[in-house]
């Protein structure tokens, strides 16, 4: 799961142009060559504003403090980058720097030798691991080896809510699910959707899950999915979790026609901050997009933010949250030594120096490097930047993104399984089977 996405066309396919094409216009240059054909080195990540411009800007500065190492950033959508990466990947033309969120997909990655094995150099480069998180590297590691800096902010899934559309209905954030399903007629009555979604997006579907299968049996009940159990997904707590978000769609408690909305328009982010749905589940880079789209939402005090709350009778601790622990940047196996080099350089000096932490601050987001408190407490944001660090500071267990967590395989099952959970296309049951199907995969 990422950022919602501004409106940008993927180069090269949203043309129709063949893979080869397509390619060359990112200035990739075929095998071997890591994109970068030796005169530079390459490096695509997502677009989004204003994380993109937090990423150009550290590409930027690098290369200002390195005329003789290049690199060239290339921006794309969330989901369209997906299935690219993985094909240059396959064709042996990936650029050189590859970002990521770990887990899964940096495992196939590896099994299929696509990506460095960095642990060598953190060992050389130890103060560059002090810094981060130390919670930051489950994701980056496979099998004991490190594959990836991990990069960026911590991203806890959050429950926003509009102050405003509260006060005018008269009546207060939920604490617990009782009170989610309370809340629910209370705003249609008033015409107000209870929850924004960009359903159409389905990983945002995913968020509600994942706090659900946690609140209600606790994180064991995923690991078990992700340690390869059988019939995993047919656990009771995983199937009263299944039966209630779609007790929840039942009782209309997303915005009318949340299947055709994406999140990578941002309109999901609209709904919360115009008033027309009341709160809205989603991860902690939404500060930073109503920060900056919503006009004075969020300066004049209009957005409250709160974690996940209880369900009634669960097991899950309530300190417990989900999301993205980090980012994280491979290097192409397939790079040249040049480019490679280069790309270390990047990771060493140019990934969270000062002015990028500064910058993701600037965004409402907490980077994950240590030693930060003070830039928090003294942001215009520090309300927030508290909430976020606390909450990923002090969660006994931080669940990372599902999708990301598994195997891309098991990974699109799982997404298209939850599409039609929320479409009440499928049953809990019919959704555990066909997940079970893939377990391990």
């Amino acid at each position: 799961m990422e950022i919602p996405l501004s409106r940008r066309t993927l180069l090269g396919l949203a043309a129709g142009v063949p893979l080869s094409a397509a390619l060359a216009g990112c200035g990739t240059s075929g095998p071997g060559k890591g994109g970068g054909g030796g005169s530079g080195a390459t490096y695509w990540y997502l677009a989004s504003q204003p994380q993109e411009g937090v990423r150009a800007r550290a590409v930027e500065r690098f290369n200002k403090a390195h005329p003789k190492e290049q690199i060239k950033g290339t921006a794309f959508q969330n989901d369209a980058y997906k299935t690219k990466i993985k094909t240059a990947l396959g064709a042996g033309q990936a650029p050189t720097i590859i970002w990521g969120w770990g887990g899964g997909t940096l495992r196939t990655y590896v099994e299929a030798g696509q990506v460095e094995d960095l642990t060598s150099w953190f060992d050389e480069h130890a103060a560059v691991k002090k810094r981060l998180f130390p919670s930051s590297f489950g994701a980056a590691t496979v099998d004991g080896k490190i594959y990836a800096m991990p990069c960026e902010t911590v991203q806890p899934i959050v429950l926003y809510y509009n102050k405003k559309v509260f006060d005018k209905v008269g009546v207060k954030p939920p604490e617990s699910w009782g009170d989610i399903m309370a809340l629910v007629p209370k705003f249609n009555a008033k015409g107000i959707a209870p929850f924004a979604l960009g359903g159409q997006s389905r990983w945002t579907n995913m968020m509600w899950l994942e706090f659900l299968f946690d609140r209600i049996g606790g994180p064991e009940v995923f690991q078990a999915v992700f340690d390869g159990e059988k019939n995993a997904w047919s656990n009771p707590a995983a199937i009263n979790a299944l039966t209630k978000v779609q007790e929840l769609v039942k009782a209309h408690g997303f915005i009318k026609g949340f299947s055709s909305i994406t999140a990578d328009s941002n309109a999901d982010q609209a709904l919360l901050y115009t008033g027309k749905a009341a709160m809205m589940l989603h991860g902690a880079w939404s500060y930073g997009i109503q920060q900056s789209a919503g006009g004075d939402f969020v300066s004049s005090g209009g957005l409250g933010f709160m974690t996940f709350p209880p369900v009634e009778g669960g097991k899950g601790d309530p300190s417990d949250t989900v999301g993205n622990p980090g980012q994280y940047l491979s290097i192409s196996s397939k790079a040249s030594a040049e480019e490679k080099k280069i790309a270390k350089d990047f990771l060493a000096t140019g990934v969270l120096a000062d002015a990028e932490v500064k910058d993701w601050i600037g965004t409402g987001g907490v980077p994950i490097r240590l030693g930060t408190e003070k830039l928090l407490a003294a942001s215009k944001d520090a309300d927030f930047l508290k909430f976020t660090y606390d909450v990923a500071s002090k969660a006994k267990s931080f669940g990372q993104s599902w999708d990301q967590a598994l195997s891309p395989t098991a990974a699109e099952t799982l997404l298209d399984n939850i599409a039609k959970l929320f479409q009440l296309s499928i049953s809990p049951q019919q959704f555990a089977t066909n997940l079970n199907a893939v377990i391990g995969k």
